[in-house]
């Protein structure tokens, strides 16, 4: 068995920092919250971009776009993408505590198996 890394690309969207956007927030209250965006238009000012890539060591992936529309006095208007994808939490903001959470599950199988395989063999190894 191969052990993969889990993938992250842009930005990190978790819901609990969405569900914390009002419309009325200025442009530094949503890059405290939101962090920088990964694509802002120096020539369209009026509109933030937030793209979010992760792909967990089993393979499953997840992927999320968050468009956020400014006016011109730089107070928030419009949101897309903001609202809650779908029903795996584990997928749809893979923060920390999930991410740790699979790499201990992940380990906890690969011991179990490497366990199961020495007792197919019957080989018991002893330190010398």
């Amino acid at each position: 068995m191969i052990y993969k890394l889990p993938t992250r690309q842009g930005n990190v969207i978790e819901q609990k920092q969405l569900d914390q956007l009002q419309i009325g927030m200025t442009r530094e209250q949503v890059r405290y919250l939101m962090g920088t965006p990964l694509a802002a238009s120096p020539f369209r000012e009026d509109r933030w971009d937030y793209v979010g890539y992760y792909k967990s060591p089993r393979g499953r992936e997840a992927k999320r776009v968050v468009s956020l529309h400014f006016d011109d006095a730089g107070r928030l208007v419009r949101m897309e993408g903001v609202e809650r994808q779908g029903t795996d939490a584990a997928l749809e903001d893979p923060d920390l505590k999930t991410v740790l959470r699979e790499e201990q599950r992940d380990a906890a199988e690969q011991e179990r198996q490497a366990g199961d395989n020495s007792r197919e063999t019957g080989v018991i190894l002893k330190p010398e």
